[in-house]
């Protein structure tokens, strides 16, 4: 399997390093870091230099990286190395470079459990918690627990006072243990839109996650829309919230979830997907994109774009990117603002001949709109240049918004006996995957 593996910096800088067979160079950090700043963007999540085998994937702005001298399973060494980031924010709460250059000793215990020669041996977090002699140093708790909780609306967890059965205790408990579980329900949007802003095709991918720090590890149970529906048959239209289809984490009990919406949940400690869903057919999009292209003359184009949010006002839309590919044959490009144009930027990009349109913060109901004017070499018209005019793109991040008004009722606790009152912490967060204009 792995032969090493290794952290970097967003400067190349080597953070944590565990070589397992040594049969590569010192050097191979180097060689990653050099090959991967080749690429225009993201570097490949796999790729090979010199016959090493690379993999990676990037949180928090830090390379994770596995590498072999043998060919590497693509599927499974990029889950191997998200479990091992999975399990790193566990323990940490965050990853980024201070954290982990503060629990350096830390990630190599987490690193040593996970691993056995480079072999896959415990990679969950409650498997490897009672082996763990280390506790995480956290060099600012505030801004680290800020990170875990933006804008979240707090609510008491109800805990029947019953008595029964009790849950499993955990064999080894941190002391400091904050007795409370995080929910975020995510969703990212797949969406083609027409020049007319009318959507051809569209899609959300979902799925709720959870964060548990509940001492003890008790049984919860889920409650979700009543007027949810799993499956949907064709031609069918309901007002409720349909999911096409879904699956579930193995510590997840959906016996009752046809009939009454709920799911029986026994928690592992940390981070982990509750379940997976998907939703196609036909739900409100939060932007509108309409492209107006003009042509000035034969060597001059003109292009607004207008961007609509269609969600309610008290909803704000914490950043959105908009790229818009222009002729490859632009000699200049001149992106303008409206004068009022507050916590936007436009930039023109005369390598890649992209326009990029940042907007920080953009409030619901609200329109912006960008004029772009191009000026085209001789060798083009406008009537030939108009048509590379495009596709835009968009990418954007709504919190407390969800398109398909999937909602969490409720979450309680349903052990027997138990008297804690631990604390639910609710997210919804709402981003694009696809979202794409044609012109």
């Amino acid at each position: 399997m792995f032969s090493q593996i290794f952290i970097l910096s967003p400067r190349g800088d080597t953070i944590i390093n565990r070589d397992f067979r040594s049969d590569l160079p010192k050097s191979t950090p180097e060689t990653f870091f050099r090959q991967a700043k080749t690429y225009s963007g993201d570097a490949n999540p796999l790729f090979a230099v010199d016959c090493i085998q690379f993999a990676h994937i990037k949180r928090g702005g830090l390379y994770i990286v596995g590498t072999s001298r043998f060919n590497l399973q693509p599927a499974m060494s990029l889950e191997l190395l998200d479990r091992l980031a999975k399990e790193i924010k566990d323990f940490c709460g965050v990853i980024n470079e201070e954290v982990l250059r503060k629990n350096f000793i830390l990630i190599y215990e987490i690193l040593d459990e996970s691993f056995d020669f480079g072999y896959p041996q415990l990679m969950a977090t409650e498997q490897i918690k009672p082996l763990i002699v280390n506790d995480p140093i956290q060099p600012q708790p505030d801004s680290v627990m800020n990170s875990l909780r933006p804008k979240i609306q707090t609510f008491n967890i109800f805990v029947p006072n019953t008595i029964g059965s009790q849950a499993v205790q955990r064999s080894v408990l941190n002391k400091n243990q904050a007795n409370e579980i995080f929910v975020d329900i995510y969703e990212k949007l797949n969406v083609l839109f027409n020049s007319s802003a009318y959507v051809i095709n569209q899609s959300i991918e979902g799925c709720i996650q959870m964060t548990s720090f509940l001492q003890g590890n008790p049984p919860l149970k889920l409650a979700l829309n009543e007027d949810l529906q799993i499956g949907r048959q064709q031609g069918q239209y309901s007002a409720g919230v349909i999911l096409d289809d879904c699956n579930f984490h193995e510590c997840v009990n959906a016996n009752e979830l046809d009939m009454n919406k709920t799911l029986r949940i026994q928690p592992p400690d940390g981070q982990f997907v509750v379940m997976n869903y998907r939703i196609s057919g036909d739900y409100a999009a939060p932007f509108r994109l309409f492209p107006i292209i003009e042509e000035i003359s034969s060597s001059k184009i003109e292009v607004t774009i207008k961007l609509k949010a269609c969600f309610d006002a008290k909803i704000l839309a914490s950043y959105a990117n908009v790229r818009i590919p222009i002729p490859k044959q632009t000699a200049n490009a001149y992106p303008e603002l409206l004068k009022n144009a507050q916590q936007e930027t436009a930039e023109y990009d005369s390598n890649k001949k992209i326009v990029e349109w940042q907007i920080k913060k953009l409030q619901g109901g609200q329109e912006r709109s960008l004029k772009i004017k191009l000026t085209l070499q001789a060798t083009q018209t406008a009537h030939t240049a108009r048509k590379e005019i495009g596709p835009i793109a968009m990418n954007f991040e709504i919190p407390m918004f969800n398109v398909s008004r999937l909602q969490i009722k409720y979450l309680r606790i349903e052990e027997r006996g138990n008297t804690t009152n631990p604390h639910r912490w609710v997210r919804y967060i709402t981003q694009s995957s696809s979202y794409v204009c044609r012109i």
